[in-house]
């Protein structure tokens, strides 16, 4: 599924029109990104969490030359599903 079908669902299922529901996705993904870019989680009860890892440096190596390079340390964005997401899945 991707996001166009996701908002013409979700129209489908709450009577709202697409041009809502998009505004409403696309405010959620701008809030949640904003939340995540300043080191905060984002915790939905019984859906999961968006969170930032910290991912450490360490050495690569460039597969075309064979020589290494350093790839240092950087923050990720992860997902930990919850228990209800968990228990619907199985």
């Amino acid at each position: 599924m991707n996001k166009t079908d996701l908002i013409n669902n979700i129209s489908a299922k709450s009577g709202l029109s697409k041009r809502d529901v998009e505004t409403v996705l696309n405010n959620f993904l701008g809030e949640v990104t904003e939340a995540l870019s300043s080191g905060d989680k984002v915790q939905l009860i019984g859906f999961g969490t968006f969170e930032t890892r910290k991912r450490n440096g360490r050495i690569g190596r460039n597969p075309q030359t064979g020589n290494t390079i350093e790839i240092p340390e950087s923050n990720v964005p992860a997902f930990k599903a919850g228990n209800k997401l968990k228990e619907a899945v199985k």
